[in-house]
């Protein structure tokens, strides 16, 4: 395992701080903010929430002032290596031996359904930025998650609706083999079924695959109008670079169900040009989003995710519970943030329900052909703002945490 960075961010501290919520005593604050990045430093992610993640989890302090409850806030970052047992291993570490407040990042769900695990025992926040499925605000949905930037039902109603109803009803999945895939795979199929479709095949590959070629034979001996990738980073970019290779790009569509901006550039623009897409945000949409992602792209040398700018904003909402409430007590500083309204260069039409799934607009884009593309970071065409109440299912009853 990488041994952990630690970073003291210090800046001038800005206003002052109420020390009760809603007039009821708060427990006693050790007098810090300590908070923990867990990302996929060197794997099959590391491009959307690695090292990015650290820097836009620096800025979002660094914006804030750099200090809460009077004292300089304390970054602490690890590698998850993609594995549960070792994340839960940190995350158990960071609660209890070094009283990390919150932690965030976790871009795959299965490293976030073990952090959130050990942060319920220790009742710290689990601040979900990385992550598609929606089992943290259903299935394991707890107070203490708050689940930021997407899940996998706004990524099939924005991607595989449109596609079914315009007649591309026959569908064949290759599915990432854990716990995002699965979801992601099941939240898609009841789309495609609602809305008039049949999956006709689906084939699971595990996480990190790099040799695609038996997947994409049974996916095009398949007869489907649509071969949907439910997977992610550089497992999409393989499996779309074989299926080009076998030709399936020629014979039937192909459906990217989560694709992150990184993962389009290193795409052939030829062969992905024209995919159509659901994202939370894209840097150049307009003003504010392009002069956050200068900012970030100053720093980090290359354009951000949107996972990458979900960091920023929840970390950013995060701190200014903290301020408001002036403890670092979880429950208090939740309820806060549940309270607030989001809003920033990434939260749009953004509200934190009760359960703590953080619902705001989405963006159906379609990737730009080589030829429409004026420079490397010309990526994208936003087709249309999916509005937030579209995107997202409603909140059970049994995760109102209010």
């Amino acid at each position: 395992m990488k041994t952990f960075k630690k970073s003291l961010i210090s800046a001038v501290i800005t206003g002052a701080m109420a020390t009760t919520v809603s007039g009821a005593a708060l427990a006693e604050s050790d007098g810090k903010i300590k908070l923990g990045i867990l990302a996929d430093m060197g794997g099959t992610y590391a491009d959307i929430c690695g090292q990015g993640c650290v820097t836009a989890a620096e800025m979002a302090i660094e914006d804030f002032g750099g200090k809460a409850l009077g004292q300089e806030i304390e970054l602490v970052t690890a590698d998850s290596q993609l594995k549960p047992d070792i994340a839960s291993s940190i995350a158990r570490k960071w609660v209890e031996a070094e009283d990390v407040d919150a932690i965030g990042g976790l871009v795959s769900s299965a490293v976030s359904g073990a952090v959130s695990k050990v942060n319920l025992n220790a009742k710290k926040l689990t601040l979900i930025s990385g992550s598609a499925s929606n089992t943290f605000t259903t299935k394991s949905c707890n107070p203490y998650n708050v689940h930021w930037t997407y899940n996998v039902v706004a990524l099939a109603n924005g991607t595989v609706k449109p596609m079914v109803q315009s007649g591309k009803k026959k569908w064949f999945f290759i599915t990432a083999d854990y716990s995002f895939g699965h979801a992601l795979e099941g939240v898609a199929s009841k789309v495609i079924k609602e809305n008039g479709g049949e999956v006709v095949g689906t084939i699971r590959a595990p996480l990190g695959t790099t040799d695609f070629s038996s997947y994409v034979l049974q996916a095009q001996a398949s007869g489907a109008d649509v071969v949907a990738l439910a997977n992610a980073g550089n497992d999409t970019v393989n499996a779309l670079k074989t299926a080009t290779e076998f030709g399936l790009t020629q014979e039937m569509d192909v459906a990217g169900l989560l694709v992150f901006t990184p993962n389009a550039q290193a795409m052939d623009a030829d062969v992905a040009g024209g995919m159509r897409l659901t994202s939370g945000f894209y840097w150049d949409m307009d003003e504010k989003t392009r002069q956050w992602s200068q900012r970030f792209e100053e720093r980090h040398g290359a354009i951000p995710s949107m996972i990458h700018a979900g960091v920023y904003s929840v970390t950013t909402h995060y701190l200014n519970a903290v301020k408001a409430v002036g403890s670092d007590n979880a429950e208090a500083i939740a309820k806060k943030m549940k309270e607030t309204k989001p809003e920033d260069f990434f939260a749009r039409n953004a509200t934190l329900r009760p359960d703590g799934r953080m619902v705001h607009d989405m963006l159906y884009v379609e990737i730009k052909k080589a030829a429409e593309r004026k420079d490397q970071n010309d990526i994208y065409k936003v087709l249309k703002v999916i509005p937030a109440d579209e995107a997202y299912s409603p909140m059970l009853p049994q995760c109102n945490f209010s």
